[in-house]
């Protein structure tokens, strides 16, 4: 994960702080319909998406779950979700607080949030918490909106029950 970012940077306006949360909320919003191809498209290209457990994060330890350097990574995972994988049909449903600009570092906010996620199974209806954590991101604000320059997914827990497919 990355350092934080140096202190003291004026914190964005009004209108930054929508778009940098609009943002965080439309990329649950396109997961959770599943329209995941959308989440992607909020990366830069040569953003990195990357989900590791706060265990790993904490020791410096380098595996991580899921990690993409650049969005076309991420849109061919998404690919291979929809075509190659195979996997109990299941949706997320994202709860998302605390958001908070701490900074601002190469030209980019750097952002926190608390996620939560419950994940309910198409066959029954069951539903589950399926993971809790912290959005470490970069945002770029662009003439056509918001994007993650970096979205680093920090989960609690030291593992993920089943499979990580949907990304979180």
């Amino acid at each position: 994960m990355s350092s934080p970012p140096t202190t003291g940077v004026p914190a964005p306006d009004g209108a930054a702080l929508r778009a940098i949360e609009n943002l965080l909320h439309e990329w649950a919003r396109a997961i959770d319909e599943d329209r995941v191809e959308a989440a992607a498209a909020l990366l830069t290209e040569d953003g990195e998406y990357k989900v590791v457990s706060r265990f790993n994060s904490d020791r410096g330890l380098p595996l991580a779950l899921i990690h993409c350097r650049t969005a076309a990574q991420l849109r061919d995972r998404i690919a291979s979700m929809r075509v190659a994988n195979i996997y109990e049909k299941h949706f997320y449903r994202h709860l998302i607080s605390g958001v908070q600009v701490i900074g601002e570092m190469d030209g980019a906010y750097e952002v926190r949030a608390n996620y939560a996620v419950i994940r309910i199974m198409e066959h029954d209806g069951a539903m589950a918490l399926f993971s809790t954590g912290q959005y470490r991101d970069s945002v770029v604000l662009e003439a056509a909106g918001a994007r993650f320059r970096r979205r680093h997914v920090l989960y609690d827990s030291r593992a993920i029950d089943t499979c990580l497919v949907i990304p979180l």
